[in-house]
């Protein structure tokens, strides 16, 4: 309803550093840290001030910049959170797909701007139609929107591989070209059921990613974050681990094939 900005930046700068220290504790080589799109805030928080979405998408942007920027330089991967670039269609039902595209092009071109300066191998974007249980069945496919997917500036891109409804989709990669140095993060178990994947199962997954893809280009991933809303337990925390270790376990054995 106002001109966009920050109300305490530093409650970020807080979390930026309790993360890292968090992270410096467990003695981890890498960690990646969240935060969402610009087109992903403008799906909750409705614009009531700016002329057009456009102006308040590109307010937003340069408004996130500072956060953005504030992960990278505190040493973690920025995972840019883009369910809006698949998650939206379902707010637009009786437009076509081609109108569809121009929308999330836009909502893309946007978040280049807000990390037109921040390296893109210290980033990563995560696509998905929603983390909940659910039919799915209104979901946009992949093939239709990957080409814009792949404009964003980040090097890697996550998105689910391993719920039923995209299963099927590592066969996308077989007819898209990736950009050079781009790589992909499909997920290769669930994040909303509390089925165990087993390691072999994992494995096929990854090898046919890595068939499609290219076995340099593929990283192993989860669908989706395993606590992404506040309170809410989908997966029990100890199936979680079990979910994790069946992961690096496949991972395991998939390299195996590969190489």
């Amino acid at each position: 309803s106002g001109p966009v900005g920050w109300k305490d930046f530093a409650a970020a700068e807080a979390d930026i550093a309790r993360s890292k220290a968090a992270m410096t504790r467990a003695g981890v080589e890498e960690a990646f840290m969240t935060s969402p799109s610009p087109g992903q805030i403008a799906r909750y928080l409705k614009n009531h001030h700016y002329k057009t979405d456009e102006e308040y998408l590109y307010a937003l942007a340069d408004v996130m910049k500072r956060e953005y920027r504030a992960i990278v330089e505190a040493g973690f991967i920025l995972q840019l959170d883009c369910p809006d670039l698949a998650m939206s269609r379902a707010l637009y039902p009786k437009i076509g797909i081609d109108e569809y595209r121009e929308i999330i092009t836009v909502n893309v071109e946007a978040l280049n701007h807000s990390i037109k300066d921040l390296p893109a191998d210290r980033m990563r974007m995560h696509v998905c139609w929603g983390s909940t249980l659910g039919p799915h069945h209104g979901d946009v496919p992949l093939k239709d929107i990957v080409d814009i997917i792949l404009k964003g500036k980040p090097r890697a891109v996550s998105f689910p591989g391993a719920n039923p409804r995209h299963g099927h989709e590592w066969k996308v990669w077989k007819d898209v070209l990736l950009p050079e140095g781009k790589i992909i993060v499909p997920g290769v178990i669930d994040s909303t059921s509390n089925f165990v994947e087993h390691p072999e199962f994992v494995a096929d997954r990854i090898v046919q990613y890595a068939l499609a893809a290219g076995r340099e280009n593929v990283i192993a991933g989860v669908d989706c974050g395993f606590g992404t809303f506040a309170g809410r337990v989908q997966v029990d925390t100890k199936i979680v681990w079990m979910k994790l270790a069946s992961l690096a376990e496949g991972a395991r054995l998939a390299s195996r094939q590969l190489w």
